[in-house]
């Protein structure tokens, strides 16, 4: 008889608890966190989650990125310490080098009703001061090029990008880089920003696009928003030179957005499959 499940101890347990050296060296980091338990967290697609007491620790998946979405701890360190103090993520209590810890933030993902403050929140996110994320190409040319590129390492087929709206390059922007509803935790009034782990300078149309993005909204809340709802975020979004260009490019980022939905299907990933026709459709 196996010797876990002979204790009582199932193999979905085993694998819902933190690795052995992880535990150690948050103990050892951080007084107070010794023999408390570590509960697991739902809700990312990435990596693994704990809370401990007031922490939430982080373990990053190594090769868990995409093409479209990094995956880096230092640069969520780096988010979380430039954010927390405007109210936007958590604050920031530990690091190691695959895991940071920060504190827990009260609240349930994002899961409908008036999308306006989401907005307001995204575009507090913009008015950041710059930093030294990683630059991402901006304007529809860039967008192409970076959609091609991804459907380049799929077997399958993407259709004819939409016509090039010929959208200019923009002045770079902190974004968060995956503001999908999944990531905004919502306390009352309060709007929480957390997975920081592929923040950014670049376009702010970029969130916009994570957030409104049919096949996110579906895999997260378990539906597309209606176009009542993308217009009351749009209308509640406070910089509308970033709406017109984001309305230009739609069509493009869906396309894109197609793109890394067939990417992580290929990869086995449970839902992707289907979400691409929300994006073309």
């Amino acid at each position: 008889m196996n010797a876990a499940r002979g204790a009582g101890i199932t193999r979905a347990m085993l694998a819902q608890s933190p690795p052995v050296e992880l535990r150690l060296q948050v103990e050892s980091a951080c007084n107070g966190v010794s023999g408390l338990d570590w509960q697991p967290l739902q809700g990312g697609r990435t990596n693994r989650l704990w809370r401990v007491g007031s922490l939430v620790v982080k373990l990053y998946i190594h090769g868990a990125h995409s093409p479209l979405f990094p995956n880096d701890p230092q640069a969520e360190a780096a988010a979380l310490r430039l954010a927390a103090p405007f109210d936007l993520a958590p604050e920031l209590r530990l690091t190691g080098s695959n895991w940071l810890a920060y504190t827990y933030a009260e609240g349930q993902p994002w899961k409908g009703g008036d999308p306006a403050p989401v907005a307001s929140t995204l575009a507090a996110v913009h008015a950041l001061p710059c930093s030294e994320f990683r630059h991402t190409g901006s304007g529809s040319a860039a967008l192409i090029a970076q959609t091609f590129a991804i459907a380049s390492q799929c077997q399958g087929c993407l259709p004819a990008p939409p016509a090039d709206p010929g959208v200019a390059p923009t002045v770079p922007r902190v974004i968060h880089g995956d503001a999908v509803a999944g990531n905004i935790l919502v306390t009352g009034q309060k709007l929480t920003l957390i997975d920081w782990q592929c923040p950014a300078m670049g376009d702010p149309a970029e969130d916009l696009a994570a957030f409104l993005s049919p096949a996110m909204q579906w895999l997260y809340r378990g539906a597309p928003l209606s176009d009542d709802q993308e217009a009351a975020f749009l209308a509640g979004y406070r910089d509308q030179e970033t709406v017109v260009r984001f309305q230009k490019l739609k069509p493009i980022f869906r396309w894109r957005m197609a793109a890394h939905c067939l990417w992580r299907a290929e990869r086995g990933n449970a839902g992707y499959a289907a979400a691409i026709a929300l994006e073309l459709g």
